[in-house]
């Protein structure tokens, strides 16, 4: 038996959707007025883009409604909000584009103290993954639709926070060095990796509300849930591999920046330098 596809085209998403995309648009075309630095690019408008549709797709296409009856379905849907929005909405921004917030979030910054820390969005972005899916809260979410806004709400603000870190334009005050994006990585994938082969090698169903809905594709609740497990494994680990490839270019790139600065700043003070000495002889 197939499922109906049904798109719930809930307005709240779509005004919201609508609001980010005029707010956007708006700091995308002041960033690229003649005479302002490091104007964004249309690449910068696509990973937007993208992240928006990202959102629709989540939670107003035949998704949104499946993830009721499917659990695999539904883990599509976590894992869209958790990683692949907040990190094609963190690549779309620039230091141009925020500039007028720039300093207003370091002084948030400043203020939220452990908030702001690393260690505290890796324990709330595991935390968020274990606590929804512990069987008593995740019946909960499917069951009511205020809850299942609300897990939405948790997975994206601790996706936000756990990748700002990682791929935010602006220099954190906490920022992660060396080794720290590898480890901050590679803890907190494995830690909900783990949660992932869980579910994927149960050889029980562990969710009482797939046991009592229609089993579509002829999918019965234990391997409805070990897909979700292996959706959730795969996922985190083809996540982890693309970002730590990126992130090691990144750290390639400013590396070779850094020592071109340093390269044209010696330069100039041999310049100086030569320039005081000939000085110095001529008024000998």
């Amino acid at each position: 038996m197939s499922p109906p596809l049904v798109w719930t085209f809930s307005p709240s998403v779509i005004v919201g959707v609508g609001a980010a995309c005029v707010v956007y648009l708006w700091a995308w075309r002041r960033a690229r007025r003649p005479g302002m630095p490091h104007p964004p690019g249309h690449g910068r408008l696509a990973l937007f883009a993208g992240s928006m549709l990202t959102i629709l797709v989540a939670l107003i296409s035949p998704i949104d409604a499946l993830s009721t009856d499917v659990m695999f379905v539904h883990m599509i849907q976590h894992v869209l909000l958790l990683d692949v929005m907040p990190i094609l909405f963190i690549l779309s921004l620039t230091k141009g584009l925020m500039r007028p917030a720039t300093r207003r979030l370091t002084q948030i910054e400043d203020r939220a103290g452990f908030v702001a820390h690393p260690v505290f969005a890796a324990a709330l972005y595991i935390g968020m993954m274990g606590f929804w899916h512990i069987p008593r809260m995740y019946d909960l979410a499917v069951a009511h639709s205020g809850v299942h806004v609300l897990e939405h709400v948790c997975f994206m603000t601790a996706g936000l926070l756990y990748w700002w870190h990682l791929l935010s334009p602006i220099r954190a005050r906490m920022a992660l060095d060396g080794m720290g994006p590898i480890v901050y990585m590679a803890v907190t994938k494995f830690a909900v990796g783990v949660l992932g082969i869980i579910l994927a090698f149960s050889p029980h169903s562990l969710y009482p509300w797939y046991q009592d809905h229609p089993h579509y594709w002829g999918l019965s609740a234990r391997v409805d849930q070990n897909l979700a497990g292996v959706v959730m494994a795969l996922e985190q680990s083809i996540i982890m591999g693309t970002a730590l490839v990126y992130i090691v270019f990144r750290i390639l790139g400013d590396s070779e920046k850094e020592a071109q600065r340093q390269e044209r700043y010696d330069a100039a003070w041999a310049s100086y330098r030569q320039q005081l000495a000939e000085q110095k002889a001529k008024n000998a």
